[in-house]
């Protein structure tokens, strides 16, 4: 019994695993966030029966769908890293000595933080022009449909606020991964 868990892919998976505040609070946010899916599901059924059946369909349900998604896949990236069930070869990591896998523990991690650090920045500039026109006035980016919510403005904001979660994320496994002998 003790075996099958250790070769399942998920929070057991790692002996030295423990999420922390942070993973615990992204961990109970993901349970919220699973509605936004069946809400998206839920607009596109409404948007199937009102355009086939009734023959009116509308002018909000696929950029609301395209919106929730994209929050939703946003967050995926911090709760499976809050899980730690994040897609990763293994093949090398099984195979080494436990010392050295606190090395490439370090180095993924390391890595991880680099790579957050990054994407902020990138996803900084976008918000940036998304939220704000050349001269500095704030006006925020819309989809240009006859609905014309200003959806591109939050989904980038949150994908900001999403890596900004996962770089703390990973900063606190290095300081965790630091602090182990």
């Amino acid at each position: 019994m003790k075996e099958a868990k250790k070769q399942g892919n998920d929070t057991q998976s790692s002996p030295t695993w423990e999420m922390s505040f942070l993973d615990r609070w992204v961990d109970r946010g993901g349970r919220w966030f699973s509605y936004l899916f069946l809400i998206s599901g839920l607009a596109i059924v409404y948007e199937v029966i009102a355009r086939y059946v009734f023959g009116a369909p509308t002018i909000w349900s696929h950029e609301t769908t395209t919106l929730l998604c994209a929050l939703c896949f946003a967050y995926g990236g911090c709760y499976c890293l809050a899980r730690n069930s994040h897609i990763r070869i293994v093949i090398l990591y099984d195979r080494v000595s436990p010392k050295f896998r606190r090395y490439l523990d370090l180095f993924n991690t390391f890595a991880g933080l680099i790579w957050g650090c990054m994407l902020i920045y990138a996803a900084y500039t976008l918000v940036e022009k998304s939220w704000f026109t050349p001269l500095g006035e704030f006006h925020m980016e819309t989809s240009a449909s006859a609905w014309d919510p200003p959806f591109p403005a939050w989904t980038k904001a949150f994908l900001m606020l999403a890596l900004i979660v996962m770089t703390l994320q990973f900063l606190l496994r290095l300081i965790k991964t630091l602090r182990q002998k």
